[in-house]
């Protein structure tokens, strides 16, 4: 989680300042769903919020009702910004090395919200799932600690 801006990289230069912001409230309300917010999903949220000229990044963390989240994020047009927003949730689910079935049940919404498939909900979960695995291939191949 060291490097943001290859976490959540330019495409958010591009969005709205409106859209920046429910990307970010989608973020915090998926770190929160399982019951658990993980420190490490807080700085992340925080620092990306920071890096992509979110204001007033506190507000980001009061409770939001998540019927009016899923209200608030059909601004987000552009699909590519949608499907990123998918990557970036997918991601951020398995900081804590546990997706749990709350966090898949609001990935799954904020998917359908957004026009997006399950299909291609799926087929971005599954990329990411094998992103991680060769992450982890590549710390036992290269003989990382």
């Amino acid at each position: 989680m060291s490097d943001i801006n290859n976490i959540v990289p330019s495409y958010l230069g591009k969005a709205t300042s409106e859209e920046k912001n429910i990307f970010f409230k989608i973020l915090v309300h998926l770190s929160a769903s399982d019951g658990h917010t993980d420190e490490a999903e807080v700085k992340f949220i925080k620092e990306a919020a920071e890096i992509h000229g979110v204001k007033n990044i506190d507000d980001l963390f009061i409770e939001n009702n998540e019927d009016e989240l899923l209200q608030e994020v059909k601004i987000i047009k552009n699909r590519h910004l949608a499907l990123e927003l998918i990557k970036e949730m997918c991601m951020l689910s398995h900081v804590d090395n546990l997706l749990s079935d709350e966090e898949t049940l609001f990935i799954g919404k904020v998917g359908i919200a957004l026009g997006i498939e399950m299909e291609k909900i799926e087929q971005i979960s599954n990329w990411i799932i094998d992103r991680i695995i060769w992450l982890e291939q590549a710390k036992y191949i290269f003989e990382e600690k």
